[in-house]
């Protein structure tokens, strides 16, 4: 009678180690001596002292300063190597391995079991040895998770251990802890990085942490490709008003040339004539002379002039040369980021209501959905 009565009080078993506080009566009988008697027993005082076991653990935890070492340590951004403590046989980690491979982002994880005893005596002894093991290729995985489906109070007592949370505690890779109970949290769960209900919300979590990364990759693609559409943009508007407000200034600047030499050549022209007619009587000789160096002057600065346009139009030609190459390279950056390069390469863009489907979240079955590929579209109707 006492112990489903001690049961349903505490949620637990009468199991070896717990202290119990009952009332007791002693008989005596001629033929069989003497005898005790249970006769009633207190479920307050063993809880009590389980209490009071769980909190001298923390506090001594507290002292040696390693209750929150492995809540500070980073989780990778993209946590896909995951080293597995539970039983090969549990419910619980069946059901963390099909909601990690059944994910709705289709992303990949790879996932190695460390089994070991998740209930009794044994407990303490084989998740050490699985830690152990673990840490043997600590440069292999990026997190660790420990199961185990739920159960009474009674069988959860194992996760109120210290040397088992002292080991989780001083851990060199983040430690998940899914032990499938909501009432209380154990020592281990105290101590883990993040501590989560279920195996199946441990899974969860890790799905959500790729995605989370994803979100952001897509993110930053879009600013990378509207930076780009900008920057071509802006160089192209660059281009034509350099190439408008250049081609003016070039033929006024030939035209300035033109009008000044052909001063030149009128001013020398009536200067030698004035002199020749002075001169003619008495240096006819110098009047041949001077009509030899007049053309050579004249062929000089004609030349001068015929080189001013093509070092113009070199100096043109080298310009628009350059900003042409410019905008080739930011349009051979941008073809690179256009989306229909990146189908080509295998990836998908799945359409809900005309726009980008970014989240599996925004879709509720029945919903029309388009997937289009390099090479032409399917239509769907979700089903979840």
């Amino acid at each position: 009678m006492l112990k489903p009565y001690f049961t349903s009080a505490t949620g637990q078993e009468l199991v070896s180690g717990l202290k119990v506080m009952v009332r007791v009566s002693i008989d005596f009988q001629e033929i069989y001596g003497f005898s005790l008697n249970v006769r009633d027993i207190d479920p307050t005082y063993t809880l009590g002292d389980m209490a009071q076991k769980k909190k001298a653990i923390l506090n001594k935890l507290g002292e040696e300063g390693v209750i929150h070492m492995n809540k500070e340590l980073e989780v990778p951004l993209v946590p896909q190597k995951i080293a597995v403590i539970s039983s090969s046989t549990a419910a619980g980690y069946e059901d963390f391995c099909n909601q990690l491979n059944n994910n709705s982002g289709n992303y990949q994880f790879y996932v190695k079991l460390f089994s070991a005893v998740m209930q009794g005596e044994q407990t303490e002894a084989s998740v050490i040895a699985a830690l152990d093991r673990i840490y043997e290729y600590e440069d292999v995985f990026d997190v660790v998770v420990i199961i185990r489906g739920g159960g009474s109070t009674s069988d959860l007592m194992c996760f109120d251990n210290y040397w088992i949370a002292y080991n989780i505690a001083q851990f060199p890779l983040p430690v998940f802890s899914g032990i499938g109970h909501e009432r209380d949290e154990t020592v281990v769960d105290f101590v883990a990085h993040t501590r989560l209900k279920t195996p199946t919300a441990v899974a969860e979590h890790l799905v959500e942490l790729v995605g989370a990364f994803e979100g952001r990759l897509t993110s930053l693609q879009d600013e990378v490709l509207g930076l780009t559409h900008q920057i071509i943009s802006d160089s192209r508007t660059s281009l034509e008003m350099a190439y408008h407000k250049f081609k003016p200034v070039v033929n006024h600047a030939l035209l300035v040339q033109k009008n000044k030499m052909d001063g030149l050549v009128r001013q020398l022209g009536n200067s030698s004539q004035r002199f020749i007619e002075s001169k003619k009587n008495r240096l006819g000789q110098a009047v041949q002379n001077l009509k030899s160096s007049t053309q050579g002057s004249i062929q000089y600065r004609r030349g001068d002039l015929d080189h001013i346009p093509a070092q113009l139009n070199s100096r043109i030609n080298h310009f628009f040369q350059t900003k042409k190459s410019q905008l080739n390279l930011h349009e051979k950056t941008n073809n690179l980021l256009n989306p229909d390069n990146i189908l080509k390469k295998g990836y998908s863009i799945t359409y809900h209501n005309g726009k980008v489907l970014k989240d599996a979240k925004d879709l509720k079955s029945g919903d029309e959905i388009s997937t289009r590929f390099d090479q032409g579209t399917v239509e769907s109707i979700v089903r979840k």
